[in-house]
């Protein structure tokens, strides 16, 4: 088949993109800027456009695939309908997927993206050979043909299994078949789509509910949001940090906080289901190391004539994905408990408008709150598609920090971050950049 992903740069579908690529079919996509993905999928043989142009889809195409950000009145889309050629969504295709293969989904507000590769690391250290999509890009599942030794978000695999990242955004998991269901946690998420808490808590049944008899939900006991299921025809497994194993992993784990010890006790329920050892999982979670922009830990350095200060200074660098109050606490937290004794700066960059009006009131009580001794918030990051005009008239990093009211935190404009951060910092300090947007890239001014 000739396939085409519109929106191939996304950490989902360039992940189903290599996916077609190992089925052996011919595979292109577009997307509307050059990345780091997208020059990726070019080195492996992906035909990858930069913009949508009506003149990337060709008559002989037979599937067009597209990212839930894209409009209906894509150009390529359009194209597409005209010329009469199928074109789903990607939760469309990923949901036909799960069909073929024996599938372990992994939902939740937070945490499915470490939990998802822990489960795909495990599944390959036992011989199980597992598929596995995942929304980061994990170091183990890296291509040793690559240019350069780099993560990746799919995992070739030659067995009947699939491990997913099952997102709830826009109710994307009601389309997947899963067989295993991972629920990590609920939380008040995407409100742009669900606006109500209570609709995010309905979508969670809903997906929970497409478990089959011969199904298992795995589920964190320790969230009081998870929905309880009366009478279920499939079989259940809860784990909790009250757990004896959860000392045992925290002892061993390398990636730090509680959060990270919950997401690894439901590895270890999920291997029980597959009768996998208890030995191969700990060695697994012994090694793991975590994954892209998840407490992601570097070496960083302070060029003298950039900081104006004499002798260059040596820091500890974190990226991190953190964009929503939750995670943002858990990881300052754990940065914290990790660096007792130093002192942390964090850069954020909100992620997203309608996510910080919906939740201002939870960013507020976080940045009043959080143990580090100064946070730099940066402009909003735009989100394609996902943004209204009435809403980001309200809503700016300014208003969050004059909220804040905390003379440590701080609001610093884009284009003056990185000379901004590089004054606030000293020999050996810890700086951690926070956000789900294109904040990452200030990591290599480091």
């Amino acid at each position: 088949m000739k396939i085409h992903l519109i929106g191939i740069g996304g950490i989902g579908v360039s992940a189903l993109a290599q996916y077609y690529l190992s089925k052996g079919h011919k595979v292109s996509g577009s997307d509307l800027v050059a990345s780091e993905i997208t020059d990726f999928l070019k080195r492996k043989g992906i035909k990858t456009y930069i913009g949508n142009f009506a003149k990337n889809i060709s008559k002989d195409i037979d599937l067009v695939v597209f990212s839930p950000a894209v409009k209906k009145d894509n150009k390529e889309l359009k194209q597409a309908k005209r010329y009469k050629i199928k074109a789903i969504s990607y939760p469309e295709a990923l949901g036909e997927m799960t069909k073929e293969y024996y599938t372990i989904a992994v939902a939740g507000a937070h945490g499915k993206s470490t939990t998802t590769a822990m489960i795909g690391l495990v599944l390959a250290e036992a011989g199980l050979d597992p598929i596995v999509i995942v929304g980061t890009k994990v170091k183990e599942f890296g291509d040793p043909g690559m240019k350069k030794a780099e993560g990746n978000n799919f995992r070739d695999g030659k067995s009947r299994l699939l491990v997913i990242e099952a997102c709830e955004y826009d109710s994307s998991f009601l389309y997947y078949s899963p067989r295993i269901i991972v629920v990590t946690n609920v939380d008040e998420e995407h409100l742009d789509y669900f606006k109500t808490f209570n609709n995010v808590k309905k979508a969670f049944k809903n997906f929970i509910l497409r478990l089959s008899g011969d199904g298992f939900l795995v589920f964190n006991q320790d969230d009081e949001f998870i929905p309880k299921i009366e009478e279920p025809k499939f079989k259940v497994a809860g784990y909790s940090l009250k757990q004896n194993e959860a000392k045992k992993i925290k002892k061993i784990l390398r990636v730090p906080g509680m959060h990270n010890v919950s997401n690894a006790l439901a590895v270890l329920e999920v291997s029980k289901i597959l009768n996998i050892p208890e030995d191969i999982v700990f060695k697994v979670l012994s090694k793991f190391k975590g994954t892209w922009r998840r407490f992601e830990v570097k070496k960083g350095k302070i060029h003298s004539a950039s900081s104006g200060q004499a002798g260059d200074k040596k820091i500890t660098l974190i990226s991190d994905y953190a964009h929503h109050p939750n995670e943002i606490s858990a990881t300052l937290k754990a940065a914290r408990e990790k660096y007792k004794n130093k002192n942390i700066l964090c850069v954020f960059q909100p992620h997203q408008h309608q996510r910080t009006f919906y939740l201002f009131n939870d960013f507020v009580k976080v940045f009043r709150g959080v143990p580090v001794d100064k946070i730099i918030i940066t402009d909003i990051y735009d989100v394609a598609g996902r943004e209204t005009k009435k809403i980001n008239k309200k809503i700016s990093s300014k208003k969050l920090v004059e909220k804040v009211s905390r003379e440590d935190v701080v609001y610093c404009a884009t284009r003056d971050l990185e000379k901004f951060t590089k004054e606030n910092l000293k020999n050996t300090d810890v700086l951690i950049i926070m956000g789900a947007g294109d904040i990452y890239r200030l990591a290599d001014k480091f």
